[in-house]
């Protein structure tokens, strides 16, 4: 029996239903031909699919990506292939996600000249360059999405000519530079252009933003992009405008209202200025607004309430500041607050704590105050993301939750800084949770047992609990827990044996506490570990071979006790090191010789040791090796001329210890076998260096005559993992105004030679006035004799100039009177004469700076010079005379502002060598 008519309708309209969510879901659904009489996928089609799959690394990822595709059968029927028509040609490709990975993008793709859709987002092609033709092939091409491919070099001008394309995705971690961003200006068709999260540079022409069809623009997250908003049109069909965290400048046009559409608006650009226009307001539709990096000052704008369909909204990096208004808490449709890294202050509204729609409250790195209690958070029951760290608050746990309670199921859980003197209850609440931050609060005594057993049935992967007093875990060897990516137990009172996680960790941090050993046979608890430390602590026992072998790419154990000598296997068996610090311990031996070919190592510091012998001439394998400092040991070696093979280097102190000989080369055919010139801080003091220092080999010293720091201000090195990113800055000792001081961080701006306590004989060379960006030159206690070279005057960033305990003879050069940012000056114990210039800078150093130089006269000795003696040119100084030591550590003039040191010596006597 037939149907009734109602009934037909109804199943069309159901039919209607199913295509248009496939469709929605699977836009490459589109691209394929659903009637039964499709053809079967033509034979240059399949061979051109086969190749391309031979191009990818076979891997697990791969095996399962390509099970169906298999030679003789009909491609059409392949994962990810789709057809259209009757052409039997491929219409729809999509390998999205599939964690292929390949050296570079197959020419093969390009036969499939029959695309209209092509996914290849979430593989990794290794850096290598978009094809830079083949792409004008794809002419049919409506749908590009190449975001997370790994890509690198310049987006091919081919890609320009797909004038169908009507979306277009190079977003999240696409690594080339745009070239002229009209290219994309050109798309007639496009509706959808998302380039996020890149390192892409240009400039973004105003006519992208009035362009007829877009829908999105996604810019956010480029900082190398510029260009300026224009006024919008009331035609405009753009429904999600990002721009956050780029190069944009001018104003915020208050024609934005004109977006009536807009649903998805990010701002954020340190360039714009002016307020926030009030007009936004009118945009009743906007589900998310977003404002990072503006130069926004004032209170929260009132008119964000207007906003009621938000479901997003975000202050951060911004210098907005007073109370948050309780009227905030009007936008009930609310799931994402972010107020954070701004000047907010005052108490957080309580009504925000009946927003029962938020999943993900941000109020971190303000001002906040007062007490905010922990069990209150049972009101929020979708909350999965609660961030208080960084403010003024007292957080603590509240009233008692009781058993009829239904407790949120939070997973990422950030109180650094909070005041917390009680390890949290509420804890036992989030068997769930994956992110754990107490660091920086006041908690005391003993992890408690409950936590490690809720702990370890979670999938808890960040614990960090530095900065507090606990001085127990409860275990005496491994914890209980699942794989970890960060374990944070630094900067306590932790005694006993290292805890390591029973199922490894990628980052484990123990330093600075009381542990005193290390569990047996943890190779296997090693297996991931990327990063590891245990600096400043008691440790004691020869451990160093429990890491050979290993995958640890940063090893620091400095600061403890160690003896014993450095195991050969540390350094030839661990190619993945990257960064070695075993400074400030006990151990004693020579360093291994039998460094690994294949070292990938970065940083060396072996100093405060009690180190023996030669430097291993297998160190020139450590091609990317930028700083040595093995200082304050016993090694006996010549100048290491053979390092000028390493091609980066840039720190190598080797002072206190025993080197011996020339350091210029004395042979003219053996100049170009020892240069460096990417060294920035050379430190050869206090060893028994002699013969003279030469014009020819300072010269080569280029990194001190050009600056090379690409606007880089510190020595960090970045460890990418899995789902965070550890940075490491280089610290150093080295010696200013007679001070040990220690640099928790090197700025790439500093430029420091000091030769001093050798016995270097002959003339200051003159080509020390050519290295221009030096901040610290000491060349006391040797025996240079002559004059002090006028050349010197053009040091105009030296700070610190030490030349004293020498045989120098004649004037003081009125050149060195323009020094204005000197802070430091000795000329003590030679044989000067003559007027002290007369500028008040130069007298503003103490009469100890020129001290036992019969010849010298003038202020700020009490001498007076005779009438003949030759008078100098008072030079007019500068404004800025840091002749303080404070003053100069703090001003950031020469070191990068937040240059900060630590005084951990005494005055350094010129004594040669160590006991």
């Amino acid at each position: 029996m037939a149907c009734p008519k109602p009934f037909h309708l109804l199943l069309l309209l159901l039919q209607l239903q199913l295509i248009a969510v496939n469709l929605l879901h699977r836009p490459e659904a589109a691209f394929t031909d659903h009637t039964p009489a499709s053809p079967e996928c033509l034979p240059d089609q399949a061979s051109a699919l086969l190749r391309l799959k031979r191009s990818f690394s076979a891997t697990n990822h791969s095996t399962i990506a390509f099970r169906s595709w298999k030679a003789g059968t009909d491609c059409f029927r392949w994962e990810g292939v789709r057809c259209h028509g009757s052409t039997g040609c491929v219409s729809s490709l999509d390998l999205g996600d599939r964690g292929l990975e390949s050296p570079n993008l197959d020419l093969s793709l390009f036969e499939l000249t029959s695309l209209r859709y092509l996914n290849l987002a979430g593989n990794d092609f290794r850096m290598s360059e978009i094809p830079s033709i083949g792409f004008e092939r794809l002419t049919k091409l409506t749908h590009l999405n190449l975001s997370a491919t790994n890509f690198s070099g310049q987006v091919p001008r081919s890609i320009g000519r797909l004038t169908n394309l009507v979306s277009l995705d190079l977003s999240f971690r696409f690594e080339p530079s745009i070239g002229p961003f009209h290219l994309f200006a050109e798309y007639s068709s496009l509706s959808v252009l998302q380039l996020g999260y890149n390192d892409l540079h240009g400039w973004v022409p105003p006519s992208i933003f009035q362009h007829k069809r877009l829908v999105t623009i996604d810019l956010q997250q480029i900082p190398g992009l510029s260009g300026t908003l224009p006024n919008f049109s009331a035609d405009s069909n753009i429904e999600n405008l990002l721009i956050g965290n780029t190069n944009f400048s001018g104003t915020i046009p208050s024609s934005i209202s004109n977006l009536k559409s807009l649903k998805k608006l990010g701002l954020g650009a340190q360039g714009f200025a002016g307020d926030l226009p009030s007009s936004i307001s009118e945009l009743k539709f906007l589900s998310s607004l977003q404002v990072s990096g503006l130069e926004v000052v004032g209170s929260m704008p009132p008119w964000i309430t207007n906003l009621t369909s938000l479901e997003a909204l975000e202050f951060s990096l911004c210098g907005l500041h007073g109370p948050v208004p309780s009227s905030i808490c009007e936008l009930s449709k609310l799931r994402i607050l972010s107020v954070y890294s701004c000047n907010f202050s005052g108490k957080i509204p309580p009504c925000i704590f009946n927003l029962t729609q938020l999943d993900t409250l941000l109020l971190h790195s303000n001002n906040f105050s007062g007490e905010v209690e922990l069990n209150s958070l049972w009101k929020l029951p979708n909350l999965s993301n609660l961030k208080l760290s960084n403010n003024k608050l007292n957080v603590i746990d509240g009233e008692d939750i009781t058993s009829s309670m239904s407790f949120p199921n939070i997973k990422f859980l950030e109180l650094a800084s909070c005041n917390i003197s009680k390890f949290p209850n509420v804890l036992k609440h989030l068997p769930g949770i994956y992110v754990i931050d107490l660091s920086n609060n006041q908690i005391q005594g003993l992890v408690p047992q409950w936590a490690w057993e809720t702990w370890s049935n979670s999938h808890l992967f960040y614990l960090n609990l530095s900065h507090n007093i606990f001085t127990s875990v409860g275990y005496d060897s491994f914890l209980p827990l699942g794989p970890v990516d960060l374990l944070d137990l630094s900067f306590n009172m932790f005694k006993g044996p290292i805890p390591i996680p029973r199922s490894s960790g990628s980052v484990l941090d123990f330093s600075c506490n009381h542990f005193s050993s290390m569990p047996h046979n943890i190779s296997t608890q090693l297996e991931k570990t990327t990063i590891f430390k245990a600096s400043g602590n008691q440790l004691s026992r020869d451990i160093l071979p429990y890491f050979c072998g290993t995958k640890i790419q940063f090893l620091d154990l400095s600061n403890n006790i160690l003896h014993g000598t450095i195991p050969s296997c540390l350094m030839k068996d661990g190619n993945a090191l990257k960064v070695l610090n075993l400074k400030q311990n006990q151990l004693q031996g020579e360093m291994p010789h039998d460094v690994n070919n294949n070292c990938m190592l970065e940083v060396l510091d072996f100093s405060g040791n009690w180190i023996q012998g030669q430097l291993p001439r297998s160190l020139s394998s450590c091609k990317k090796l930028e700083v040595l400092d093995v200082g304050n040991n016993r090694i006996n070696d010549s100048f290491p001329c053979w390092m000028s093979g390493l091609p980066g280097l840039q720190v190598l102190v080797l002072n206190s210890n025993e080197f011996f000989g020339q350091v210029a080369p004395s042979v003219a055919n053996n100049k170009n076998n020892c240069q460096f010139p990417r060294l920035r801080i050379l430190d050869l003091a206090s060893n028994n260096f002699s013969g003279t220092l030469t014009d020819g080999w300072l010269m080569n010293l280029k990194s001190m005559m050009v600056d090379t720091s690409n606007g880089i201000s510190a020595m960090k090195y970045t460890f990418e993992l899995q789902r965070l990113q550890q940075e490491y800055q280089v610290a150093t000792i080295l010696t200013y105004k007679g001070y040990s001081i220690t640099l928790p961080k090197i700025a790439r701006t500093l430029v420091h030679i000091d030769v001093s306590n050798n016995a270097f004989h002959g003339s200051i060379p003159q080509a020390i006035g050519d290295l221009v960006l030096l901040n610290i030159l000491n060349m006391s206690h040797n025996s240079l004799t002559e004059g002090i070279p006028s050349q010197l005057g053009r040091l105009k960033k030296l700070e610190s100039l030490d030349l004293s305990s020498n045989e120098l003879t004649g004037v003081i050069p009125q050149e060195l009177a323009s020094l204005d940012f000197l802070g430091t000056l000795n000329f003590s114990n030679n044989m000067l004469e003559g007027r002290i210039p007369g500028s008040p800078h130069f007298q503003s150093f103490s009469n100890s700076s020129f001290l036992r130089n019969d010849g010298l006269c003038g202020p700020p000795l009490s001498k007076e010079c005779s009438n003949d003696t030759r008078p100098y040119t008072t030079v007019h100084p500068s404004k800025e005379n840091p002749t303080d030591m404070v003053l100069f550590l703090f001003s950031g003039l020469g070191f990068g502002v937040g240059f900060a040191v630590v005084i951990i010596g005494t005055w350094v006597l010129p004594i040669r060598k160590k006991s």
